[in-house]
């Protein structure tokens, strides 16, 4: 977890790269980079449901077994995206330079009163997100909100073989519990404090200034574009035209 003070400084670099022009075709975020020290990563709401499922729907089948324990089909997919409670759980996700959710989190709290302490996490990235650490960051914001929301139980139920993400549950010091095809990871969580709080406030407003840079940015390059486009048609007539 970041310091208050060492996120305030990170956040200056925010938007740094954003008027650079964007990269054309697919090949955007196939170079592994190192993660930066700043990684935004904004709370979802009901309104981001369509790009969730975008995502989601963009995970490779082999992913999709990976994710949530089985083959998931679109209509599975669509289902679970339709049936997500966005008042009692919270929805953690990490947009590129295009407004592509590449990553995201599900922090779910227990239906049962009973164990009202514990919440479960689950998350994803898209393939060519993967080596810059996301999941491990989506896991430690998703851990600071629980600690910060009275939850002291997190935990992770995940097939044995996926590796990924048994790897983070134990660098986070969980205990991982095997059962044949399936594991279990248990993080006892800290009681919140003052920094934690404030920290993920500063956080999450970042994220959200983060998120309109870049909504702000993507904006002004289509508009751009636009008059290229415009611009070589006009040349492209002139040309036509001329004896």
């Amino acid at each position: 977890m970041l310091a208050a003070t060492d996120l305030i400084k990170a956040s200056l670099k925010v938007g740094r790269d954003f008027l650079r022009p964007p990269q054309n075709g697919s090949n955007e975020g196939v170079v592994q980079r190192s993660t930066p020290l700043l990684v935004p990563i904004r709370s979802l709401g009901a309104n981001h449901r369509s790009r969730i499922a975008h995502h989601l729907l963009s995970l490779s089948a082999q992913d999709r077994y990976l994710r949530f324990g089985y083959l998931a089909q679109n209509e599975h997919i669509q289902r679970y995206v339709d049936g997500l409670n966005f008042e009692r759980d919270e929805i953690f996700g990490i947009y590129n330079r295009k407004l592509d959710l590449i990553a995201m989190a599900h922090l779910a709290h227990a239906v049962d009163k009973n164990h009202q302490a514990c919440a479960e996490f689950g998350v994803s990235v898209l393939s060519s997100a993967r080596g810059r650490g996301y999941g491990a960051r989506l896991f430690e914001r998703a851990a600071m909100h629980a600690a910060n929301d009275s939850i002291s139980l997190l935990f992770i139920h995940a097939l044995s073989e996926n590796a990924a993400m048994l790897k983070i549950a134990r660098n986070a010091g969980a205990k991982v519990e095997r059962d044949g095809s399936e594991s279990e990871a248990f993080l006892h969580l800290p009681s919140s404090t003052f920094d934690s709080k404030v920290t993920e406030m500063i956080e999450e407003q970042v994220a959200q200034t983060d998120y309109r840079i870049k909504a702000q940015a993507k904006l002004f390059w289509s508009f751009l574009a636009e008059v290229q486009e415009v611009r070589r048609k006009t040349i492209d007539a002139q040309s036509r035209s001329s004896p």
